[in-house]
């Protein structure tokens, strides 16, 4: 079988004979004057058969319907033809994605910029029943006061029967008044809010919820220094502390059981660190240990990951990986022993995701307490882990026991290091896991046995009660009942948008259905076969609209009808021809109109066609030949006969038109360029009146064309034969400019002759004891401008301001500067400029003696370059201890001025945007002199620079783009990138002085564009990759860390934000 060739597929078809057989029509219609039904089909195009092969659907057939619908299977982009699956999104994101797959499956928490710290911690104390009953527990009335509780409570209902899948956290960390975009460490937020809790519940009139968070979290841990002599502990030694979770050291730890014998271990006290014994009364060496006295029902280890670096002063993340197992018994690491098995349970583990210490992300993998399954809860995503905290897939079946570890154990034994991230281990007596990234272990203490009918309690304490005796483990599971009411309305308001929004998909569904039958059912009755059956004319665009859309407008042929009510031949392009059962049925249901059939084509347009087609054929013949005339005119061809003038510069835009089938806008006007105002012809020297003669014909050509563009617009195609007189007033004009530019140029001359070193801008030489004067720089440079303009701007030139103006400005006003000139070129400006000769600011030249001294011969005779004095206001008046000449000025200068003016300068300069400064590394601990010359001095910004590091005989170099605004610790970060140097070991300087602080920026340094500046390694901190210090996220300016700052969880008072009673 041959394949089908698609090689002409987009190719665009050539057109046919039919354009030069239509014309033939025409112009047989314009001669005869008659129109027979042969040539109304040709015109019309009623004679092609009806397509069905196309891909596109093509405009020179009336008769073709290809493409408008897409073939059967097929689908586009947009409207009617999308995948249904589009048009359904386009409806908004569907509710029922939102519900829960079943009461058993937990629900997600919203993400509300960085809160994953808040939604892992709060989905720990919600699956942990026993806390959220206690929080159900409750009353009514200290919820009301309480806002904290009140929002607790009510999304832990939302969370507990809820049908929705996600909830919205937002009341919640609202009321906490936390920022949801930055993120937080989720240990302190856990310890915060636990003692919000606490605090909070101290107003609770039901004992047992009053002391929820104690009963459940808090522990005893006692700090014991004994004396190696006498065995005495000291009096501290029997104070218990409180805790929420034991932080343990992982570092340089492989398990729990190991960071668990770290923090019990005994530390000696002994040498400088010797414990003073009140017993035996002097220093005595001693032993200290932490004990454990009480352990709380869930128990929590903070595994302490972030480690400070003393050397960089930074925080790192540890990532190697820690084992923990699935049941742990802490009835050993008690002070004393226990009537009770305390073993524990692992409940959740808490996730660190990334190796930034002030970023990344934290998910939960928590265990469901009824079902024993374990759930991972990202921020909205839930799903099911299965018997494994990491998840089944991680789970490593082949893997040989590491170490078996009792159930009750007297020393922790090593392990090898051959686990992988979440790796279970099956050792005989307990399951191991290991993770790289958890943050946080939960242990819940495991159900105790009662024995002999009697409740057993371990060491005496009230926090080891069993769970029989604590309130949250009663039946009442449930949220309070306004919860519950609260949550049902919720719940049957999603389920009404749920319903609503399954509708609307229906309907949506069906219409879209219908709509595509419509279509197709249609286009399958549109064709007309014979030539002589009735048939009705629509609109193309409007066809499209409605095959593809899925609303269709109402029906509109106003585009395809003529001003006499018909359908004019010419927009047989843009209509099709319709059967009448087609154009039936589409009129019946879309109304609109007009009804345009086969009867409506207009005669009286399909005349006036054949006229204009005629027309227009002449008028390019004729145009043709006259351009041969108009070509041979600006060639400088003479021609015999009447000759007339036209614009020179209309003539060329004429000659550059093509494809003109008529005359248009651009014929018009002719002549209106040479005519003068007054009506008559232009002297040629006037701008933009070069004219050329064009011969009798070429001229009748060009007036009939601009008198049928524009018949009222007599002026802009006026007759000027060639004995046409040139206007006198014109010529009067002209003249009477010419001489006025003249003058203007021999003035100009002459004050260039007066001036001449000013006008060349070369130094005069200053001699102590003679008078200068002093002129605003800006203004010689405008006279400067003016005076050198030449040709065609000597009129155009801008004349500077009136000197008598600028010199009354300079009294006590801020200025650019100044510059110095001789006495003559002082007087010949006041003549020249017609300026008060005592208004000048006189200068004289003066040395001080300790100058003048040491000048060989008299100072008189030493003139001083203009070079090697100032020339701005700011430095008119130096001390005059100032090895330079002193500039005397009357009258004096403001010195307020002057200081002001230094001001904004220096503002001006420090308000520097990229722009590039040098920065040099020396090796050694001196520069040498050339750096420290370059480094004190100014160095221009407009100099083009490379930023490409490069090699000198003391070190490397590179240019850097930076700004103002941008931080000394951002300046360095750029430098360790381009030079390698650790940010702690630079010592950058400009010229001798040593830049420190990396919060402040380069303004407040003084360090201007294109300054240079070096740096030296002290070599005192061990190297590392930039990109540790970059993950951290510091390349802004540092600032102390906030944390919860500024929230409730850090509140100063008792009870946040209590509510009166109303």
């Amino acid at each position: 079988m041959s394949r089908p060739t698609t090689r002409s597929k987009n190719k665009r078809h050539k057109p046919d004979n039919n354009e030069g057989f239509s014309s033939e029509i025409l112009r047989k219609i314009h001669l005869t004057g008659e129109i027979t039904e042969d040539d109304i089909h040709q015109l019309y195009m009623i004679w092609k058969p009806v397509c069905q092969g196309c891909r596109i659907n093509t405009k020179d057939n009336p008769n073709c319907f290809c493409g408008l619908v897409p073939p059967s299977g097929g689908t586009r982009k947009s409207g009617l033809w999308q995948k249904m699956s589009d048009i359904v999104l386009s409806l908004g994101p569907d509710p029922c994605k939102d519900l829960r797959v079943s009461n058993e499956s937990p629900a997600g928490l919203t993400n509300l910029g960085a809160t994953c710290y808040a939604n892992s911690i709060l989905q720990c104390l919600y699956m942990n029943t026993a806390f959220r009953r206690g929080v159900f527990s409750i009353e009514l009335d200290l919820l009301k006061k309480q806002p904290v509780l009140h929002q607790l409570a009510r999304l832990f209902a939302q969370l507990h029967s809820s049908k929705m899948a996600v909830i919205d956290s937002a009341p919640f960390i609202k009321t906490l008044e936390l920022d949801n975009g930055v993120q937080q460490d989720s240990h302190e937020f856990l310890t915060l809010l636990l003692s919000l809790l606490e605090r909070s519940l101290r107003h609770s009139k039901i004992s047992k919820a009053r002391t929820i968070v104690q009963d459940l979290f808090r522990g005893s841990v006692s700090n014991v220094t004994r004396c190696s002599m006498c065995g005495r502990d000291s009096e501290a030694s029997s104070k218990m502390e409180d805790f929420y979770e034991l932080e343990l050291n992982i570092k340089d730890m492989k398990n729990l059981n190991e960071s668990l014998d770290d923090y019990l271990s005994v530390e000696e006290l002994k040498g400088d660190n010797q414990y003073f014994c009140e017993s035996c009364g002097e220093r005595v060496n001693a032993t200290r240990c932490i004990k454990l006295r009480t352990l709380p029902y869930v128990l929590n280890f903070q595994l302490k990951r972030y480690v400070f670096l003393p050397k960089t002063t930074t925080k790192k993340k540890i990532t190697s990986l820690f084992s923990f197992p699935r049941e742990l018994d802490m009835g050993r690491r008690l002070s004393e022993p226990s009537l009770l098995e305390l073993i524990y349970d692992l409940s959740a583990v808490l996730i660190h995701k990334g190796n930034a210490v002030n970023s990344g992300h934290y998910v939960a993998h928590i265990k469901d307490e009824h079902t024993g399954q374990w759930w991972e809860f990202d921020d909205e995503h839930v799903s099911m882990l299965g018997d494994h905290p990491f998840g089944e897939g991680s789970s490593s079946s082949t893997a040989k026991p590491v170490w078996n570890e009792p159930l009750v154990q007297s020393s922790c034994t090593g392990e090898k290091d051959s686990t992988v991230n979440g790796n279970l281990i099956n050792t005989g007596d307990v399951q191991m896991f290991s993770s790289a990234d958890a943050y946080m272990l939960m242990y819940k203490r495991r159900t105790i046995q009662k024995v002999d009918n009697m409740q057993l309690t371990g060491c005496g304490s009230s926090n080891m009660e069993t769970p029989e005796k604590l309130v949250y483990e009663s039946n009442n599971y449930c949220p309070p009942f306004h919860l519950l009411e609260e949550i049902k309305e919720l719940n049957e308001s999603y389920d009404d948008t749920c319903q609503q929004y399954k509708l609307k998909k229906e309907k949506e569904v069906e219409n879209i259905t219908e709509r595509r039958q419509e279509v197709r059912s249609v286009l399958s009755e549109v064709p007309v076969h014979p030539l002589e059956e009735s048939y009705f004319w629509i609109s193309t665009d409007w066809l499209r609209q409605w095959a593809d859309s899925i609303t269709p407008p109402v029906l509109d042929n106003t585009s395809i009808q003529c001003l006499h009510g018909g359908v004019p031949v010419s927009k047989v392009g843009a209509m099709k021809r319709l059967s009448t059962n087609a154009w039936n049925k589409l009129l019946l249901k879309y109304n609109g109109g007009p009804a345009l059939s086969n009867k409506d084509n207009c005669i009286n347009c399909l005349l006036d066609g054949a006229h204009s087609m005629v027309s227009a054929d002449n008028y390019r013949d004729r145009r043709a030949s006259m351009k041969e005339l108009a070509e041979a005119a600006l060639a400088g061809r003479s021609f015999d006969g009447p000759l007339y003038y036209v614009s020179r510069a209309w003539l060329l835009q004429w000659l550059r038109r093509k494809n003109v089938d008529s005359p248009c806008e651009a014929d018009a006007g002719p002549t209106a360029s040479i005519r003068c105002p007054h009506g008559l012809l232009m002297p040629e020297q006037a701008a933009g009146a070069k004219r050329l003669l064009v011969p009798e014909s070429l001229w009748l050509f060009f007036y009939e064309s601009a008198n049928a563009v524009k018949p009222d617009d007599l002026l802009g195609c006026s007759t000027f034969p060639v004995d046409s007189e040139v206007c006198a007033r014109c010529s009067a004009e002209l003249s009477q400019v010419a001489c006025l530019e003249d003058s203007l140029r021999a003035a100009k001359l002459k004050q260039r002759q007066n001036h001449e070193k000013l006008v060349l801008g070369k130094n005069i030489a200053l001699s102590p004891g003679c008078r200068y004067y002093l002129l605003p720089s800006s203004w010689l440079t405008k006279w400067r401008t003016y005076i050198t303009a030449s040709g065609k701007n000597v009129s155009a030139s801008v004349e500077p301001e009136s000197l008598d103006n600028i010199l009354d400005s300079l009294k006590c006003e801020k200025t650019d500067g100044l510059t110095i000139i001789t006495e003559d070129d002082w007087k010949f400006f006041c003549e020249e400029w017609n300026c008060t000769e005592e208004k000048g600011i006189s200068a004289k030249i003066e040395f001080p003696n300790c100058v003048s001294n040491k000048l060989p011969g008299s100072c008189k005779d030493v003139p001083v370059l203009d070079e090697h004095l100032s020339i701005s206001l700011d430095e008119a008046n130096d001390e005059a201890e100032s090895s330079l000449p002193i500039i005397k000025t009357i009258p004096e200068i403001c010195e307020n001025c002057i200081g002001e003016r230094e001001s904004c300068e220096l503002m001006r300069k420090l308000s520097y945007c990229n722009e590039n400064i040098c920065v040099y590394l020396v090796r050694g601990k001196e520069a040498p002199r050339s750096i420290l010359e370059a480094s004190a001095t100014f160095v221009d910004s407009d100099r083009r620079t490379s930023k490409r590091s490069r090699k000198t005989p003391f070190g490397n170099s590179v240019n850097l783009k930076v700004s103002g605004s941008t931080s000394i610790y951002q300046l360095k970060m750029m430098i360790w990138e381009s030079l390698g140097v650790v940010k702690e070991n630079q010592i950058l300087h400009k010229g001798s002085r040593v830049i420190d602080g990396e919060s402040a920026t380069l303004a407040d340094m003084n360090i201007f564009s294109g300054d240079v500046l070096w740096v030296t390694d002290s070599e005192v901190h061990e190297n590392r990759d930039i990109a540790d210090e970059l993950s951290e996220g510091k390349m802004v300016v540092e600032q102390t860390e906030a944390g919860f700052r500024g929230t409730l969880l850090t509140s100063n008072i008792t009870t946040q934000l209590l509510i009166q009673e109303k």
